[in-house]
């Protein structure tokens, strides 16, 4: 009975993040965009629009802004759990560890993430009304975009990074320092673990208003590289060389006109 509960809430926890890719490919096309984030004639008027006009557009809303980021969230940030999920089950015999108490992280850290959301649908509302970003979530100056790669390439090697990093890499040492039972106590541990998270990923969440927030590509990418920062056999290896990357990155939107010859 205890394996097939395992198995149980590990395939529910994997479906939670199918569905919300699949919520995310179903977004992205109503809107008229392809898996790069390419949009169609009709998604292309839809970014010239003025967010300012009296008419219904979701994207220049609060609420279904606030949704679409919420499962932003849960596509790109509860892949990432998956280390912390099996540190917790190592200890759950030698510290009392309940199912419980493992569904309570998951509550826990979501809803640190769920939180942020709310914050990036807000940033999100001043940037567009702002004209920094188009209603796509596409920014509308590459000098914008390349500032904002910048940042988030040269946050790579800071002492926060580094920090928070640390706690999302060794997720074990976390709990042994804030060890909590029961689904209360688990969801204590989860929201300490969300806000380290959120401390250490926000910028890929943020480089969306760089190439549009709902470029599959991009999240797809931003997924991959934060699984791979967690992995306790290579995270600490790929921190800095993806800072590198981001500012040459950022080096090669600004200068694009010249790369280009245009």
């Amino acid at each position: 009975m205890p394996h097939l509960l395992r198995s149980t809430l590990w395939l529910g926890f994997f479906g939670l993040i199918l569905v919300a890719w699949w919520m995310m490919v179903v977004m992205s096309t109503d809107m008229g965009l392809d898996l790069l984030g390419r949009p169609d004639a009709m998604a292309e008027a839809m970014r010239r629009m003025d967010p300012r006009m009296d008419m219904k557009m979701p994207m220049a809303e609060f609420g279904p802004l606030a949704a679409m980021w919420a499962a932003m969230m849960a596509a790109m940030m509860l892949p990432t759990l998956v280390p912390t999920l099996r540190a917790y089950e190592d200890l759950m015999r030698s510290a009392n560890g309940t199912r419980a108490g493992w569904l309570g992280v998951i509550a826990g850290y979501f809803a640190v993430w769920v939180g942020f959301a709310l914050v990036l649908a807000g940033v999100q509302l001043a940037l567009l009304f702002g004209g920094v970003i188009d209603m796509l979530g596409i920014a509308t100056s590459r000098w914008f975009a390349a500032a904002l790669l910048l940042a988030v390439g040269l946050y790579q090697f800071t002492r926060a990074k580094e920090i928070c990093h640390g706690v999302c890499h060794a997720p074990a040492m976390y709990f042994l320092g804030h060890w909590r039972t029961g689904f209360a106590g688990g969801a204590r541990m989860g929201l300490g673990l969300g806000a380290f998270c959120v401390g250490c990923c926000w910028g890929f969440m943020a480089l969306g208003f760089a190439g549009g927030v709902m470029n599959l590509a991009w999240m797809g990418l931003a997924t991959f590289f934060m699984v791979l920062e967690k992995l306790p056999q290579i995270g600490h290896y790929v921190t800095k060389p993806m800072g590198f990357a981001l500012i040459l990155g950022a080096c090669a939107v600004a200068g694009w006109p010249v790369i280009s010859g245009g």
